[in-house]
């Protein structure tokens, strides 16, 4: 079993390996991963029925058990997403700015790795592939921490993947996983200033803050989405049911899937009855203010009474809060005060109000009459995501390869001297 810092002493001095590789060899390691994951899908679907069982056993909840799953198919997207960041243009040695300076020294701004990149995450063993495709892809040597509820699917995916990458030249210790159990196993991961440049957590909201309150290594804010639907006053009803249902119910256990619904008064009698209904239909427990429950119940949807911490609660699973409000204004302010900065919502027929929403929505993705569940790497064409980022430096939204990187600048002179 390997330790988290063998594995970060590893990894940091597999990275100036990785930083030197050209572009050409990083995406051929890629690809031999992916040709490797493929090659062993029959043992990655074992040590994930193994961990399944395990989750069944435990209690966990069918929306977690859905992130657990692998089968023949999520394997081979996996694969396709890890091909995919492979062939993206190389988003090191990018040029972002420059100029030559009064002194007469010619200055280039240049994009380079950031060095040794950590995750930290829960039951989801997709992220293993993912990460070592992102982080190989920017040069970066990663080191893998994955939750124990999936820890035989992410150690089958690494040692296919880490196959693939030793076969093109790439050091083993490009992409490492810490083996050995224990919570103090991500704490000293946490803590590995001088060998770790960045940690990213993965996961639920106590994952999260546990990281960016414990944390000496600087650490990335990923993921928790407490995303909200507007309906507003001039709304295709049809279009909001529509959208409301997919975004909630479609894998209710994922960041971008939403949890609460705001509807504005003008229109709630028209659109709560439509839009609750079909999502009663569908499982969702429904939770409201006063006035919503009041429009669901007497059209006989069950609707109970929200309390104050539901309407900041990301639920990750089939239940929705419910609020009626007075106006775009509103509802920016329901959201920014109790939005945790993912994905936001509005389905209106209205631009001057679509538009003051854009703008006034603290968030890293606002949509107009489309679901929140396209807030994904693979549905913004990074190939996948090494996680959205919630806050704003140095990266903002779902996080590719080109997130993972860093710029310093070079310098070019003729003997000046100051």
């Amino acid at each position: 079993m390997r330790d988290a810092l063998d594995c970060a002493r590893c990894a940091a001095a597999a990275a100036p390996s990785l930083a030197g590789a050209d572009s050409q060899m990083r995406s051929a390691a890629i690809v031999a991963a992916a040709d490797r994951l493929l090659a062993r899908a029959s043992d990655v679907i074992e040590a994930n029925g193994r961990d399944m069982a395990r989750a069944v056993e435990a209690g966990m909840s069918a929306p977690l058990r859905d992130r657990l799953l692998l089968d023949e198919g999520r394997v081979a997207s996996m694969a396709a997403s890890m091909r995919e960041v492979a062939a993206q243009p190389d988003p090191l040695g990018r040029v972002i700015g420059g100029r030559t300076l009064d002194s007469g020294i010619r200055m280039e701004q240049v994009t380079v790795p950031l060095g040794v990149v950590a995750i930290v995450y829960e039951a989801r063993p997709n992220v293993t592939a993912d990460a070592i495709a992102l982080c190989l892809r920017s040069g970066n040597a990663c080191v893998l921490r994955g939750g124990s509820a999936a820890a035989e699917s992410c150690e089958a995916i690494a040692d296919a993947c880490v196959e693939g990458v030793v076969s093109v030249g790439l050091p083993r210790d490009s992409c490492t996983l810490v083996t050995k159990p224990g919570h103090e196993q991500t704490t000293e991961l946490m803590h590995a200033n001088g060998l770790v440049d960045v940690l990213i957590p993965r996961g639920g909201a106590s994952l999260i803050r546990a990281c960016l309150e414990g944390s000496t290594v600087p650490v990335i804010e990923t993921g928790m989405g407490n995303c909200h639907i507007y309906i507003e006053s001039s709304a295709d009803v049809e279009m909001a049911r529509d959208i409301v249902v997919n975004a909630k119910t479609s894998r209710p256990g994922v960041c971008n899937a939403a949890e609460s619904l705001l509807c504005d008064r003008a229109i709630a009698e028209k659109a709560l009855p439509v839009v609750c209904a079909a999502l009663s239909e569908r499982g969702v427990e429904l939770v409201g203010d006063p006035e919503a429950v009041g429009i669901a119940t007497s059209h006989g949807v069950p609707m109970s009474h929200a309390s104050e911490e539901d309407w900041g609660t990301e639920y990750l699973d089939l239940k929705m809060s419910v609020r009626c409000v007075s106006g775009v204004e509103e509802a920016i302010s329901c959201i920014n005060h109790y939005g945790t900065g993912h994905s936001e919502c509005i389905v209106s027929s209205d631009y001057d109000a679509s538009e003051r929403f854009l703008r006034g929505v603290d968030a890293a993705a606002v949509y107009v009459n489309a679901s929140t569940r396209f807030t994904d790497g693979g549905m913004f064409g990074l190939g996948t995501e090494i996680g959205i980022s919630t806050q704003k430096l140095h990266v903002r939204g779902p996080m590719g390869a080109s997130a993972l990187t860093s710029t310093k600048y070079l310098l070019r002179g003729e003997g000046q001297t100051r």
